[in-house]
């Protein structure tokens, strides 16, 4: 067992719009994500669940040929291995689940996401 605090945790600037702090298990990644109004985070797929949780701001995601608007309070199940992008339409707070963790964020290789 291991307690955490999320301003405990360095802040990761990932490009000039996004930046996180990540939590990682054995079998589960939980990541805090801040992106600015406007950032981008571009057409994706990988084999990693994924449960996106809004608490402020709004994140619209297309996805299966669908946009779906993620807002505060609001949950988003994406499975395994769907393309999925998003736009931040304000700016957004939220938290990334992932099963099993990311290993392309542990080991900086998620280059789709630091391209300028």
């Amino acid at each position: 067992m291991k307690l955490y605090r999320w301003d405990a945790i360095p802040l990761e600037q990932v490009n000039d719009t996004l930046s996180r702090r990540l939590i990682t298990g054995d079998r589960t990644m939980v990541a805090q994500l801040l992106i600015k109004k406007g950032g981008v985070v571009p057409l994706h797929h990988h084999e990693n669940e994924q449960i996106s949780m809004c608490f402020s701001g709004e994140l619209e995601f297309e996805l299966e040929g669908q946009k779906v608007l993620l807002k505060a309070g609001e949950v988003l199940h994406i499975p395994s291995n769907v393309p999925h992008k998003a736009v931040a339409l304000t700016d957004f707070d939220g938290i990334d689940i992932f099963t099993p963790p990311r290993q392309d964020w542990l080991t900086g290789q998620d280059f789709y996401l630091r391209q300028k």
